[in-house]
């Protein structure tokens, strides 16, 4: 059940800066506050000039505080899958107290126990989810606090990832003079909030098609198992087209969005359009169809490279199929030419809430709904990551925000670019294939 209070989800992007502000009221989200501004101070998954990407920052949270009426200190920030690697843990502790009864602090323990590994020092942890704990012997126990045992064992997953862009994104926040309240891995929280517990407990596939990027991940057994990032996205789409069509990107945007369609079967030759081509004065007519094979080729290539690594670690047999989501994922005919290359279930995921309705804004509520929903035994094992004092279930409360009844200072104006879009990777297919391979080596027994 959702903590009632404030919560708001900083999503910092390859291309845009969201925020949205929600408020929990009996576990009904209510989202009183939209940001977004566009980001120039990310290049290929790295912040390349920290001024810029606070300036975005600034602006997006302006937009929010306007919206919201509020003032915004405290966010929970959306962590990328660049490099993301998952393994999993395991540790065991005899429990402390006299009258062996297990508490927070045993909890917290357990899970410092399960992280002592070896690190290379370009990496570090960033999260770890216990996924159940065994209580002298008795196994299958999701929450052991309260109950009486001299030795308890948790098994777990643990994600690590690059130390520079978790240190980049703290960075910027903290210059933005803003609280860092939670880093969350944004895939995680994806496919916890579209997908419904029968796709977490028997396995699917989720797709999110950004403007820079593709991130695949697939959740199974209600646990995130396997991230990988393609650097391409809806943006290298308008790039195809303004190279073809030897148009500007601005124009090569607008026909995508216009007419746009990743299907060529559904068009016509028949309809034709208007394209302003550089080193000619009068309009060109272009084909719909044409233009529909132009996106469907980049599309098609982005649907095959995710199909490639699924077939590796066999994910594609798993019931759920696959979900898309992400800006570009919006295009008409991207969910029915993804049915025929991946050969199985395919369906878009779309928010619900008012004014939202978009897949370029899921990334971004995503965020907000892992901060409100996550449970404590979560928190409390991810106090042991953060070096944090584990607080007390009873007491835990949610002030992210500080209400204020003066209108923000500053207005800024919204961007026109809505794709969500992550750093981008560089990583070894052979590699990784062989290492997924492993861990999923289970999966089907």
């Amino acid at each position: 059940m959702a903590k009632s209070g404030i919560y708001v989800g900083l999503d910092i992007g390859t291309s845009s800066v969201k925020v949205v502000v929600a408020e929990y009221i009996d576990n009904q989200m209510n989202i009183i506050g939209v940001g977004n501004a566009k980001s120039e101070g990310i290049n290929r998954g790295i912040v390349v000039d920290i001024e810029k990407t606070v300036n975005a920052i600034h602006r997006a949270i302006g937009q929010a505080e306007e919206k919201a009426g509020i003032q915004i200190r405290n966010v929970s920030v959306g962590l990328p899958a660049n490099l993301l690697e998952v393994e999993n843990c395991q540790g065991m502790i005899a429990v402390n107290g006299e009258s062996k009864e297990i508490t927070d602090e045993d909890v917290r323990n357990v899970t410092s126990a399960a992280l002592v590994r070896s690190i290379p020092p370009e990496r570090q942890i960033v999260a770890i989810i216990p996924q159940e704990f065994t209580v002298d012997g008795f196994e299958g126990i999701k929450d052991p606090r309260g109950m009486i045992g001299v030795r308890m064992e948790m098994f777990g997953l643990v994600y690590t990832g690059p130390k520079t862009i978790v240190h980049n994104i703290k960075k910027c926040v903290a210059n933005a003079g803003l609280i860092l309240d939670e880093l969350i891995i944004t895939p995680l929280a994806l496919t916890e909030m579209i997908l419904s517990d029968g796709e977490k407990d028997f396995g699917t596939t989720v797709i999110d098609i950004g403007g820079g990027q593709t991130t695949t991940a697939v959740m199974h057994d209600k646990q995130l198992k396997f991230t990988q990032v393609n650097q391409e996205g809806g943006e290298f789409v308008t790039k195809d087209i303004s190279t073809v069509l030897n148009t500007s990107f601005n124009n090569a945007e607008a026909l995508k969005i216009n007419y746009g369609d990743a299907y060529p079967e559904r068009t016509s030759e028949a309809e034709e359009f208007p394209v302003d081509v550089i080193g000619k004065t009068d309009p060109v007519k272009v084909s719909e169809k044409y233009l529909a094979e132009i996106i469907e080729a980049r599309m098609e290539q982005i649907f095959t490279k995710s199909k490639e690594v699924l077939d590796s670690i066999e994910a594609l047999e798993l019931p759920g199929g696959v979900v898309l989501t992400g800006g570009a994922a919006s295009l008409p005919g991207v969910v029915e030419l993804a049915q025929e290359v991946f050969g199985t279930s395919v369906k878009l995921y779309v928010p619900s809430h008012m004014g939202l309705r978009n897949p370029v804004f899921t990334n971004v509520i995503s965020l907000v709904n892992f901060a409100a929903n996550v449970n404590d035994v979560y928190r409390i094992a991810e106090s042991a990551v953060t070096g944090e004092k584990v607080t007390p279930t009873q007491s835990y409360q949610t002030a992210p925000i500080r209400q204020t009844s003066e209108a923000p200072t500053t207005a800024y104006e919204e961007s026109d670019e809505l794709d969500y879009q992550e750093p981008e990777e560089s990583q070894s297919g052979e590699s990784l294939t062989d290492k997924v391979k492993g861990f999923f080596s289970n999966i089907f027994d």
